[in-house]
C-alpha cells in the first residue's frame, strides 16, 4: 500500500541520516500546496537533539523512492509529493478490487456484547430511542467491519410501577378495546393509557396491581402479558423501519432477581456491609462515589442489583471480551457505580465494560417528556421525514410515478434522520430539526446521497475501463489528487470511528468526500473530457468515490440511492 511504502522510505531516511528508528510515524494530508503527505518532525527533536526544521531538512535530503517526486522541509514538517500516476494507480486499483470490502480491516477477532434500545413496555419508542438505536446499530457495523463478532442485545423494562400505570388505566378506561378494534399500532394503544393514567385517583390501584403481579396473581399476569405483546408487535414495526436488529432480548421480569446471590456472596466476602435495619450497602467513597444501597431492609432488590446479575450472567453466557452499554448520559453515575462494584467483586472483565453515553434530544419546547404527552413518538418522526422527503422528490420530479416517489422518499427520509442524529459526537445534545435534516445542501445525509446518485447517473452513460487499461497520469489536477488522498484515508477514518465509538467521524468524512467530488465535477468534464484516456481515468475516479460513499453510508445504516 502506498502509505506503507512512504513510511518505509521515511524510516530508511531516518536510519541513513541519524542512525535512528522512530517508534511510529504519523502521516497527515496537508493543504494541496504543501504536497500529498506531511510528517511533523517536532516529536523527534528531543531524542535527536536537533530542531524540527533541521530534522525535516535532513530527511528530505535522504528520502529516496520511485513514487516520490518532491520533498520539502517547511516549518518543521517534511512535505512529500507523490507521482500522480502512482497515486492514482495505487488508490483506485485497491478500491475497485475490494469494492464492498474496501475499508474493512479484519483485525484481531474478539466478541463484543452491545446493549442498546432497552425500552419500557408502557409506551411507544420516541425520538430519543431513535438516536439510541441508530447509534447502537452504527457502532455494531463499525466494530464488525474491524472483524469483531458483535452480540446485539436489549433489556426490555417490562415490570414495575410505570408498567402497572398503563395496565390500571386500561382496566378502568379500556372498555375491552384492543389495537385491532381501534386500528391503532399496539405500542401507541398501550401508550395512550399511560398518558390517561391519573396520579391522584389511580396510584393506589397501580401499587396494588404491582403487589399482585409480584405475588403471581393470574388475572393481573394475564393482562400484563397481553398488553406487553401488543407493545412488542408495535416495537417490531418501528425496529424494522430503523433497521434495528437484536441477537437476544432480555426481559426485566426474568432478570430482576439475578443479583441477589451476588449481593449475598459480596456480603460474606466483606465487599458489602449490612446496616442495623438489615439493608445491604457498598461504600465507594474512597473512589469519589457515594455509599449505595444494594438491597432494601425488606429484602427487595434495587435497580442496580438487577444490572449486577445481568452483567455476570451475560458474561457466563457469551464470554465477551468487552461490553458496551449505549445509554443516555443521565445514567453516567449509575454505570460508574455498577462497574466499580463489579471490580470490587473481583471480576477482571469489568475493566472492559464501557458506557457509551449520549446526549438528550431537544425539541423547540425543550427536553422530551412522556407523561404529559409531549414526547415525539418515533413513528411520527419517521413519517414526518418521509413526507418531507416525498415533497422534495415530487417538487424535483413531478412526473415521477407515485410508487417510485415513495421508494425514494423512504431512502432519503430515513437517511436524513439517521445522518442528523449521527453527525455529532454521541455526548452532544441534539436540537432536532426535520427540515434541516432533510436539506439537500450542507452537512446532511441527502447531500451525501445526492453525490452518490449524481455519480450513478454519469456511470449509467458510460462504464470506465478496468484499472489495468487506465492512464493514471491523467489524474494530476489538484482536484484529482484531493479526491485520491481522501479515498486513501477512508480505512483509517473507519478504524478511528470504531476504536473511539464515534460514527460522527464517518459522517464528517462522507461530507468532505462529497464536497471534494462536487468541486471536481464543477471544474472538470467527465463524459466530455478532452480525450478518451482522460475520460476513462475520470470515470474510474468517480466510480471509486461512489464505492466509498456507498460503503460509508452502509456503516451508518443508510441507503445509497442511485436516483434522488
Amino acid at each position: 500500500m502506498l502509505t506503507l511504502d512512504v513510511k518505509e522510505a521515511i524510516n530508511s531516511a531516518f536510519k541513513k541520516a541519524f542512525s535512528y528508528q522512530p517508534e511510529s510515524l504519523e502521516l497527515v494530508n496537508p493543504e494541496p500546496q504543501f504536497g500529498d503527505f506531511a510528517l511533523a518532525c517536532h516529536p523527534f527533536a528531543k531524542n535527536l537533539k536537533l530542531s524540527p526544521q533541521e530534522i525535516a531538512s535532513r530527511l528530505a535530503a535522504n528520502l529516496i523512492s520511485k513514487s516520490i517526486v518532491k520533498t520539502e522541509a517547511v516549518a518543521g514538517y517534511l512535505n512529500i509529493t507523490i507521482e500522480a500516476g502512482r497515486l492514482g494507480q495505487e488508490v483506485l486499483s485497491e478500491v475497485i478490487d475490494k469494492d464492498k470490502h474496501f475499508g474493512v480491516a479484519k483485525s484481531k477477532k474478539e466478541k463484543i456484547l452491545l446493549e442498546y434500545s432497552s425500552p419500557n413496555t408502557n409506551k411507544p419508542l420516541h425520538l430519543g430511542h431513535i438516536r439510541n438505536n441508530v447509534l447502537g446499530m452504527a457502532l455494531a457495523r463499525l466494530l464488525e467491519a474491524r472483524g469483531a463478532e458483535v452480540v446485539k442485545t436489549q433489556i426490555i423494562n417490562d415490570r414495575g410501577i410505570h408498567i402497572m400505570k398503563s395496565l390500571v388505566a386500561y382496566q378502568k378506561l379500556g372498555n375491552n378495546e384492543t389495537p385491532e378494534s381501534t386500528g391503532e399500532k399496539g405500542d401507541h394503544f398501550v401508550g395512550r393509557f399511560y398518558v390517561l393514567f391519573n396520579e391522584e385517583t389511580m396510584i393506589d390501584d397501580a401499587k396494588e396491581a404491582l403487589c399482585k403481579w409480584e405475588a403471581g396473581d393470574k388475572d393481573i399476569k394475564a393482562l400484563w402479558q397481553t398488553m406487553n405483546c401488543w407493545v412488542y408487535d408495535g416495537f417490531k414495526e418501528t425496529y424494522k423501519s430503523l433497521g434495528s436488529k437484536f441477537d437476544k432480548d432480555y426481559y426485566e421480569n426474568a432478570t430482576y432477581l439475578l443479583g441477589k446471590k451476588i449481593i449475598s456472596a459480596g456480603l460474606k466476602k466483606g465487599v458489602f456491609y449490612k446496616e442495623a435495619d438489615n439493608s445491604i450497602w457498598v461504600d465507594l467513597t474512597d473512589i469519589g462515589l457515594d455509599k449505595k444501597v444494594l438491597q432494601r431492609s425488606d429484602g427487595t432488590s434495587v435497580y442496580i442489583t438487577q444490572d449486577l446479575g445481568l452483567a455476570v450472567s451475560r458474561q457466563k453466557e457469551w464470554k465477551f471480551s468487552r461490553a458496551i452499554y449505549v445509554v443516555g448520559h443521565e445514567q453516567e453515575y449509575h454505570f460508574r457505580v455498577l462497574f466499580a462494584i463489579l471490580k470490587r467483586l473481583g471480576y477482571k472483565w469489568a475493566e472492559k465494560l464501557h458506557h457509551l453515553s449520549y446526549g438528550l434530544v431537544f425539541l423547540p419546547e425543550g427536553k422530551m417528556k412522556s407523561r404529559e404527552g409531549k414526547v415525539v413518538d418515533a413513528d411520527d418522526v419517521i413519517a414526518e421525514v418521509k413526507n418531507l422527503a416525498l415533497a422534495e422528490v415530487k417538487k424535483r420530479f413531478p412526473e415521477l410515478p407515485n410508487i417510485e416517489a415513495h421508494e425514494r422518499s423512504k431512502a432519503i427520509g430515513l437517511g436524513a434522520l439517521k445522518f442528523f442524529l449521527l453527525r455529532v459526537t454521541p455526548t452532544q445534545a441534539i436540537h432536532f430539526n426535520p427540515k434541516e435534516a432533510i436539506a439537500f445542501e450542507g452537512s446532511t445525509g441527502p447531500y451525501v446521497q445526492y453525490a452518490h446518485a449524481r455519480i450513478a447517473s454519469i456511470l449509467k452513460e458510460e462504464t470506465p475501463l478496468p484499472p489495468k487499461k487506465i492512464d493514471f497520469s491523467k489524474l494530476a489536477s489538484p482536484e484529482d489528487k484531493n479526491i485520491l488522498l481522501k479515498i486513501l484515508s477512508y480505512p483509517k477514518v473507519a478504524s478511528q470511528a470504531a476504536n473511539s465509538y464515534s460514527p460522527n467521524l464517518i459522517c464528517d468524512y462522507l461530507v468532505s468526500l462529497s464536497q471534494a467530488f462536487n468541486t471536481f465535477y464543477h471544474k472538470h468534464q467527465v463524459l466530455r473530457a478532452p480525450d478518451e484516456e482522460t475520460k476513462h481515468a475520470r470515470l474510474l475516479l468517480i466510480k471509486a468515490v461512489q464505492i466509498v460513499l456507498r460503503n460509508g453510508l452502509g456503516l451508518l445504516g443508510i441507503d445509497a440511492p442511485e436516483r434522488m
